[in-house]
């Protein structure tokens, strides 16, 4: 595909996490509301209680890393929000992690292009 259309707006955040439907795992929280566009826009997000800016900036650059290498697998015109979610603390979730999780996200919203 080619490069990654982020999401910006605290609003367009809003409005995916009321009218959009979504799933969880351990370390993830995935929202997708259609856009009917012929793209798939990303936004990422750790709230403070995830820890202080440096963990926090790391996670999404490891999501946003791991979304790159799915994204084309995914079907096209969506809008995702990918939240950071608080884990038990023990082990921060590393690459291989957060692109399994992923993955499972996408099987899970139905959203993975069958190869």
């Amino acid at each position: 595909m080619g490069d990654i259309i982020k999401i910006k707006e605290n609003r367009e955040f809003q409005n995916i996490y009321r009218k959009g439907r979504y799933a969880v795992s351990r370390a993830l929280a995935m929202y997708m509301l259609p856009n009917y566009s012929q793209i798939n826009r990303i936004g990422i997000t750790a709230s403070k209680k995830y820890g202080k800016s440096v963990k926090r900036n790391r996670i999404k650059r490891l999501i946003l890393e791991s979304y790159r290498s799915i994204q084309d697998n995914l079907k096209t015109g969506y809008d995702f929000v990918i939240v950071a979610r608080k884990t038990d603390g023990s082990i921060e979730p590393d690459f291989h992690t957060i692109y399994k999780e992923l993955n499972y996200l996408a099987k899970k919203l139905n959203i993975l292009i069958r190869k």
